[in-house]
């Protein structure tokens, strides 16, 4: 998220300096940056929802069993 955040930043004083070309490839990285930390989080977020919903199953099998 720093990255991205750096990436804008970056961006903007090439953007005051009128170099565009390069303002475009930093606030592109800084974007890609970006959705690579909100993808990692999502995984995260949906991995410990299974795991939950594994130990659910889990525990709802050992009920029937009983």
């Amino acid at each position: 998220m720093i990255l991205a955040a750096a990436g804008g930043v970056v961006a903007l004083i090439l953007v005051l300096r009128d170099n565009y070309d390069k303002a475009f490839v930093a606030a592109a990285a800084g974007a890609v940056c970006w959705f690579l930390s909100y993808r990692q989080q999502v995984r995260a977020t949906v991995a410990s929802e299974d795991e939950k919903r594994q130990l659910d199953d889990e525990e709802s099998d050992e009920e029937v069993r009983s």
